[in-house]
């Protein structure tokens, strides 16, 4: 399953007040992500934020199709309220007040990923501490 990574360039010195708007954050409506027909391309399997100094890291792992992550996440109300308390803490402003904006800036934030390992495709056979339960 991908991972994707999205980086926020904020002022630094408010970590404090940045990781408690993240731990606020209201969470999406559903986990599953559909295309602009309505049918299912995937589903966001999980999330973490990080924080340093002046760089925040949002980690998402999902399946499926990466674009309509995007599009789901700018649906959701939620988002909306995090982007709306963030806005004062972000180096550069940026457009997020539509699904189609935040779409495209998701898009535009995303780090290119130059490596992603997992027990799946681990070279050999998986060491007794790491297989499933």
């Amino acid at each position: 399953m991908p991972y994707a990574a999205i980086r926020y360039d904020v002022i630094p010195g408010h970590e404090d007040e940045i990781a408690e708007i993240f731990a606020n954050f209201r969470r999406v409506s559903t986990p599953i992500l559909k295309n602009e027909n309505g049918e299912e391309v995937g589903q966001l399997l999980g999330s973490a934020v990080f924080i340093s100094g002046e760089i925040v890291i949002r980690v998402i792992h999902y399946e499926g199709d990466f674009r309509a992550i995007g599009r789901h996440m700018g649906q959701q109300s939620g988002v909306h309220d995090l982007e709306g308390k963030l806005a004062k803490y972000l180096k550069t402003q940026r457009d997020t007040s539509t699904p189609e904006k935040f779409a495209e800036y998701f898009r535009n934030a995303n780090m290119r990923c130059i490596a992603q390992l997992t027990k799946d495709n681990y070279p050999g056979p998986v060491p007794a501490g790491a297989q499933q339960g």
